[in-house]
């Protein structure tokens, strides 16, 4: 009797044979993450507007900082940040943030407890008269130059990658904008430009990040609903598109209440303050 053996199968059914059972599993495993209830957060997502959150650490984090009274130690109680300038060399915040600036050090990127970019004190501030004389919250913007506190150079990497200007010099680290970058300053904007903001309240030690669209609270004073934004937050820089459109100040020195903040419109006097500050850093 001639006995007949079963075929083998050939290679494409067992391959076909296998993939279906991977794809069993791939199943079988997303079934149970959703059981079990596990989230895996995307890094590079937005949050909401107008929902606050921890900054990330990265390069616009980098380029603001918090306003410390004499070092470290003595609390942060503003922040303010880089902007581009001639020198690479300046600042901006609120006016009614350098009260006392030869006490004042600013520190790009602080967070929990560590300054990675050094300490900078003020060289000078640029404030409009209309500030110093009467406080007007209409001219609660202000520059100032800086330089590392030792007088020196500052060590640690930059925090935008960039190894020269461009113009193509090369990076000195006796200047901030090479050390963490700066923004650029773009005082026209529409009345109801979305902006984000970057700023330290008083009891944290890291930076939040709110962006929401704002409104005109009236010709000259911009308004954004943003919660915990509390003190310490006056000076944060409000950006459009990655650009300075103006600081947390004004009126109500910034706002009452956390959950809604005001800043300065960009006026004449705050463009010719900066062309001022960077011309003579």
């Amino acid at each position: 009797m001639i006995q007949c053996l079963p075929s083998r199968p050939d290679r494409r059914s067992r391959a076909r044979a296998r993939g279906r059972r991977a794809a069993r599993i791939l199943l079988a495993l997303a079934a149970m993450t959703a059981l079990i209830g596990v989230d895996v957060p995307d890094a590079s997502a937005e949050p909401p507007p107008g929902v606050t959150v921890t900054a990330a650490a990265d390069g616009t984090a980098g380029r603001v900082g918090a306003l410390f009274a004499g070092g470290l130690d003595g609390g942060h109680f503003c922040t303010a940040s880089v902007v581009r300038s001639q020198d690479r060399d300046v600042i901006v915040t609120a006016a009614h943030c350098l009260g006392s600036p030869d006490t004042t050090v600013f520190a790009p990127g602080y967070r929990d407890g560590e300054a990675p970019y050094g300490l900078w004190k003020l060289t000078g501030t640029y404030v409009a008269p209309g500030w110093t004389d009467g406080e007007d919250p209409d001219e609660d913007i202000a520059f100032a130059t800086v330089a590392p506190v030792d007088g020196g150079q500052v060590d640690g990497g930059q925090a935008d990658g960039r190894q020269a200007d461009a113009d193509g010099r090369q990076a000195d680290s006796g200047r901030i904008e090479d050390v963490v970058g700066g923004f650029p300053v773009a005082a026209q904007q529409p009345a109801d430009a979305t902006v984000s903001v970057v700023g330290y309240p008083s009891g944290d030690e890291s930076p939040l990040y709110c962006a929401n669209a704002t409104t005109l609270f009236s010709e000259t004073q911009r308004r954004i609903e943003c919660p915990d934004l509390s003190g310490g937050t006056s000076g944060s820089p409000w950006l459009v598109d990655g650009a300075l459109a103006g600081v947390l100040g004004g009126h109500e020195g910034g706002g009452t209440v956390p959950e809604v903040s005001y800043s300065a419109v960009m006026g004449d006097q705050a463009v010719e303050l900066y062309r001022e500050a960077s011309d003579n850093g």
